[in-house]
């Protein structure tokens, strides 16, 4: 395995640091976010950070891995170094990211989810899944997060916030102003956006 370079870069959720790297964990477009070690059963690296006291959610992205903390007091200048060198030793081991390929299960998870739409809520739903995914997830990465569509009913629309987004004290206003406002003007058929995911 080749070197690996990571840096730590703030995300508008004080809470929550983002570490990029110059290697691919995840294909584009795949990410996974585990608020809990209970919820991270498909990956070793993700148990080994929730095996710091001050982890409390790991969201795992393409190229970048976001850790939020659970002691505000806590300050990211004492904890970054140590996260940092973790990941990297760890990525550089070629140490295990998932038991189970994330792919696959979120495929399957949307498939879940899907339910029996019509064909006219189908239409609408993927006109809404290429809008969230060419034009607000490319955004809401560069925070250290993920929006992922869960459903499309009745002119309402449920998506999933991960990552930073989850717990940032933002969220809600980029739900509503910036999110909601670009499906309604781009989807007329569109009524409200609402989140789920969303801790504040």
């Amino acid at each position: 395995m080749s070197a690996v370079s990571i840096y730590a870069e703030a995300s508008p959720n004080p809470e929550s640091m983002k570490f990029v790297l110059n290697s691919t964990l995840l294909p584009d477009g795949v990410s996974v976010d585990y608020p809990n070690v209970e919820a991270a059963v498909n990956s070793p690296v993700a148990q080994e950070l929730f095996g710091f006291d001050y982890v409390g959610r790991v969201f795992i992205a393409q190229n970048f891995v976001t850790v939020t903390k659970t002691q505000p007091e806590l300050g990211w200048t004492s904890i970054i170094p140590e996260l940092r060198q973790f990941i990297k030793s760890y990525v550089e081991a070629g140490g295990t990211l998932f038991t189970v390929d994330p792919a696959a299960e979120q495929k399957a998870a949307q498939a879940a989810s899907a339910g029996d739409p019509t064909q006219q809520d189908g239409f609408t739903s993927q006109k809404i899944i290429d809008l969230l995914d060419n034009y607000v997830r490319p955004a809401v990465e560069q925070d250290g997060g993920n929006i992922t569509f869960k459903s499309y009913h009745d002119g309402i629309v449920t998506v999933n916030l991960q990552g930073s987004c989850s717990g940032c004290p933002s969220a809600t206003v980029t739900l509503k102003s910036g999110i909601e406002n670009l499906l309604k003007r781009m989807v007329p058929e569109v009524k409200e956006v609402v989140a789920e995911g969303v801790t504040v």
